[in-house]
């Protein structure tokens, strides 16, 4: 999985419009760590683990191409 930045996690925050709070609900984590992060890029590497599994959670993938970004998974569907 893709390095998780400041950036990235705004633009999935983005996709998924979701706030601060939101993302620290729904990862399990302090509001402050989430506002920490995006404003400092300070995070230990478990934080950012249960951030990208919250988004995984909702088929949102952190890439790094060129750029570091997010984007939303397509779901295939069965024939």
């Amino acid at each position: 999985m893709a390095e998780l930045t400041p950036e990235a996690n705004r633009a999935a925050r983005a996709i998924l419009k979701w706030s601060v709070r939101d993302l620290a609900e729904k990862a399990g984590i302090a509001f402050s760590t989430v506002h920490r992060f995006e404003t400092s890029g300070t995070a230990t590497d478990a934080t950012k683990d249960k951030i990208k599994a919250a988004y995984a959670e909702h088929n949102v993938e952190i890439t790094n191409g060129e750029y570091t970004g997010a984007r939303l998974k397509l779901m295939r569907k069965l024939p």
